[in-house]
């Protein structure tokens, strides 16, 4: 082992699942500024071709893939594909994920639970177990999974939300025990609110805007893409071999206070 920490991915292949936009497309490009070939896991297998073209600008193999976490049969086919034209899978980034419009407590209908963790949690743990057997099978890897401060936290109208993302956590400590013996390490980052096509609507709300500044403690200011994939450059790396089971805060301090 060298004596000075990596954050290089060079020779390293990875898979991004939701790569089309917002963090997705962030952590996809980050990771092949560090050195590795990506796999693109989309929703609608055609999109993204300027990102796979970015990708490919960089000097790194890009590959689009269609996977839907919702779909079961399709997260299986779309390993495979990764598999076969890579060789390896050697990180897995489990970005997918959404969640409803807040409600009240009293007012969730059950497809809204059922939906949000859907894509929250079933998705990621079958994606997580299909690319897992890969790397069982290759001797180790790096799974990173999308969590969120939420998990953490009480967020008024968002209770399904905050808890499939408490779902997140846990499971990644689930993951790390169970296939740290193989060499997998598994992580999380936990992110405040990130400005994204996703979040845009939200923060164009003045009011809004300023009471999230004010509860992300220690900064004070919203998150940006690049800085919760540096987070996820860093767990996939060698600079972490010793970290797992963890969920790394990338909040500006708000769970801080």
């Amino acid at each position: 082992m060298s004596d000075s920490p990596s954050f290089r991915l060079d020779g390293q292949t990875a898979l991004v699942t939701g790569a089309a936009r917002g963090l997705g497309r962030a952590i996809s490009l980050a990771l092949a500024d560090a050195g590795a070939d990506v796999a693109l896991g989309l929703r609608i297998g055609r999109d993204a071709e300027d990102l796979a073209a970015e990708i490919e600008g960089m000097g790194r193999r890009a590959h689009r893939v269609q996977m839907d976490v919702l779909d079961l049969d399709q997260i299986g086919s779309a390993v495979e594909e990764v598999r076969q034209a890579f060789g390896r899978i050697d990180i897995l980034v489990n970005n997918a994920g959404g969640g409803p419009e807040e409600k009240r407590a009293e007012d969730w209908a059950e497809e809204d639970f059922d939906s949000t963790f859907d894509v929250n949690v079933k998705g990621l743990f079958f994606a997580s177990q299909e690319v897992a057997r890969v790397m069982i099978a290759q001797g180790g890897g790096r799974i990173v999974n999308l969590s969120s401060q939420a998990g953490f936290i009480a967020l008024p109208g968002e209770a399904i939300y905050c808890a499939s993302k408490a779902a997140v956590s846990h499971l990644t400590k689930c993951h790390a025990v169970e296939w740290g013996k193989h060499g997998i390490n598994v992580n999380a980052v936990a992110p405040t609110f990130i400005r994204t096509p996703g979040t845009e609507p939200m923060l164009a709300d003045a009011g809004f805007k300023a009471d999230v500044e004010e509860r992300i403690a220690a900064l004070h200011r919203i998150g940006e893409p690049v800085e919760v994939a540096g987070a996820v450059v860093y767990l996939a790396s060698p600079a972490s071999s010793l970290v797992t089971g963890t969920t790394l805060m990338v909040d500006g301090g708000w769970t801080a206070r």
